[in-house]
């Protein structure tokens, strides 16, 4: 699967070029009334089912598609395998969170070359917060160039029995404690490329914070533990660090931070940090503080700068770090703030951080 790493400006005197897709004809209203009411975009098209959206996008060559993932036709994953394989776009997925078959159906529409979500305005919403997050999120996608994606099937990546760790290794079998891993836009899939070389034994607890809307986390959460075969959970306020027989994934709780204080984790309010709760770097940090040069930092995908001074905390306190690679980022923007500060040791695909992490857990010290 390919994807581009680039966001770049759009020229100023230019208007985004948006088709919306959404069989609801209230939905389509709406979102079209929000993106009109702002100068710098332009709504070309409207589309009540997927093969609609399919024929316009080829037709119209929009700079982004919002597009809903229950409609006739064609579903949103459907629709997003089929642009992304023949008319590459940008596209935002607007998605009812709260329905269970619909919020998993985005993060497999995310993994098949869609940028972001937003969840629809809730019944009965008719303030303006709405509007401008829909504003913003467009014009933040229209940044990101996209490229072709091989059409695929999608099915979880479970790891083959031969990348077992041998012996059945325990987490104070090896030097590293903890891994601390943070990303953003294009993390859904870069996550998953990620670790899903892990087989169900990796000794290593890992705690995780992606910048995604809170109605989301809880569908993010199952879809991701159908695609590793490491559990996955939402973390909980007090829990140890290292759970006997069971380390796996454990994700910040939206609206909170996630903290490593005397071997368990808090999640905690606090100020936001780079417009973000939770934070990459104050996970970073806390680790740095609480683990040292026994944990491991790994940076994915994603816009701003959110993580790197947490990274170069944590290589400051001797861990090791790791950051995605330009090719293989959605957005090279999180790990081009860490590489440019000289936080990040290594500099990876995203599929080659699994097998990297799997070797620095083996290891009985701390790499050179």
């Amino acid at each position: 699967m390919s994807r581009a790493p680039q966001a770049e400006p759009r020229a100023p005197s230019r208007k985004i070029r948006v088709l919306v897709a959404d069989d609801s004809r209230t939905v389509r209203r709406r979102i079209v009334g929000a993106l009109e009411a702002d100068q710098e975009i332009e709504v070309v098209g409207e589309a009540g089912d997927g093969e609609a959206a399919i024929a316009l996008c080829e037709q119209l060559r929009p700079d982004v598609l919002t597009l809903d993932m229950m409609m006739p036709k064609a579903s949103g994953v459907a629709v997003t395998e089929h642009v992304m394989a023949y008319c590459p776009t940008p596209i935002l997925i607007v998605s009812a969170s709260l329905e269970r078959g619909e919020a998993l159906g985005t993060f497999d529409a995310l993994a098949a070359g869609a940028v972001d979500v937003l969840d629809k305005p809730a019944a009965g919403d008719e303030g303006d917060a709405w509007d401008l997050r829909l504003v913003s999120a467009v014009k933040l996608v229209a940044r990101i160039k996209v490229i072709t994606h091989l059409r695929r099937k999608l099915r979880p990546a479970r790891p083959p029995p031969a990348a077992e760790a041998p012996g059945g290794a325990r987490a104070d079998d090896g030097f590293c404690r903890v891994i601390a891993m943070g990303a953003s836009t294009g993390g859904p899939s870069a996550i998953v490329e990620a670790l899903s070389p892990l087989p169900a034994s990796f000794p290593v607890p890992i705690l995780l914070v992606l910048h995604i809307g809170a109605p989301f986390a809880p569908a993010f959460a199952e879809w991701l533990a159908g695609r590793l075969a490491i559990p996955v959970s939402i973390a909980t306020d007090g829990e140890p660090l290292q759970r006997a027989g069971q380390p796996g994934v454990r994700l910040a709780l939206p609206d909170r931070h996630l903290v490593v204080e005397q071997g368990r984790l808090r999640l905690i309010d606090g100020p936001e940090r780079h417009s973000c709760r939770p934070s990459v770097d104050v996970l970073f940090e806390s680790v740095a503080v609480e683990v040292g040069e026994r944990a491991i930092g790994c940076l994915l995908t994603g816009m701003g700068r959110d993580g790197a001074e947490g990274m170069l905390a944590m290589k400051r306190a001797g861990a090791t770090t790791l950051a995605q690679d330009e090719p293989s980022s959605v957005v090279f923007g999180m790990p081009r703030e860490a590489i440019a500060r000289g936080a990040a040791q290594h500099i990876l695909s995203a599929g080659a951080i699994g097998p990297t992490l799997l070797a620095l857990s083996r290891s009985t010290r701390k790499s050179p």
